[in-house]
């Protein structure tokens, strides 16, 4: 299934979004097509590696958002929505040449995409949004339970399904070892911050560009309702919804194969 244009190795590299150090990983390729992806709430940009890797007819650049992977934790806490969208805007015009990117996001990354092309439509061709919706009440009060390093990945996970976590695979994406021991990647503390304010009725920035959006939902998903991702589709002009049923909130990793067909025909279809 690889398309010949990347390998899979990518390459890391870091820019400046005000004072903030971010990280993402470019897969290359010589296309001047880019599609720049945005993962999730705890998980970061390798999430997206098996899924970058079939795009080989653009260039991948994957984003570690603030918080999150080998980027920056914003000491002052620093997690508002005017955050996540000014470091997509520093990411296109001092990595990417200032030119119109096509974004694909995942929840947070899905949010932050199309709050993005509300406000800077000349930089957006086109968006897949991956569940989430135009009203978010998302509770990660959870995060608060999880120890900061545990003694073994064991020991990590167990805590994740103490905490009442089913998706314990997704969550684990993001661990790390250190000489204190396993925990996440992702700035736990600065999540109490950044998710109240991710939460909230959103109707208008979903409404306010006009770019081509697929809007990709698991029928399973703990955080999107089948019924709102109808209404989102039926009240945004040029937008289409695909409904995974058997999936849940992460449909690239439960079902790769049909998300990258669906995503695939559908930015064909854009040229």
């Amino acid at each position: 299934m690889l398309n010949s244009g990347h390998n899979g190795a990518a390459a890391r590299k870091y820019f400046h979004s005000g004072h903030v150090r971010l990280s993402y990983l470019d897969y290359g390729g010589d296309s001047e097509k880019v599609l720049v992806m945005l993962h999730g709430y705890m998980a970061n940009a390798r999430s997206f590696s098996k899924l970058a890797a079939r795009f080989g007819d653009w260039r991948v650049i994957a984003m570690d958002q603030r918080g999150h992977g080998w980027s920056d934790h914003s000491f002052e806490k620093e997690y508002a929505r005017d955050d996540y969208v000014g470091d997509i805007l520093n990411l296109v015009q001092s990595e990417l040449g200032g030119r119109p990117v096509t974004i694909l996001g995942h929840s947070l990354g899905g949010l932050n995409a199309y709050q993005f092309a509300a406000r800077y439509p000349e930089l957006v061709n086109a968006i897949i949004v991956e569940d989430i919706g135009a009203e978010i009440n998302a509770d990660f009060s959870f995060a608060d339970k999880l120890p900061f390093r545990s003694a073994s990945l064991q020991e990590l996970r167990e805590s994740l399904a103490s905490a009442g976590l089913r998706a314990i695979d997704y969550f684990a994406e993001s661990v790390l070892e250190d000489e204190s021991g396993w925990g996440f990647r992702t700035d736990l503390k600065g999540l109490q911050v950044s998710v109240p304010q991710s939460n909230g009725i959103w109707w208008e920035d979903w409404l306010a560009s006009s770019c081509p959006i697929l809007l990709i939902h698991g029928g399973k998903s703990f955080i999107l309702g089948t019924e709102q991702a109808r209404r989102m589709e039926a009240s945004r002009p040029n937008t289409k919804l695909i409904v995974f049923e058997q999936c849940g909130h992460g449909v690239h990793s439960d079902d790769l194969d049909g998300y990258y067909r669906a995503a695939n025909d559908f930015l064909m279809e854009l040229n």
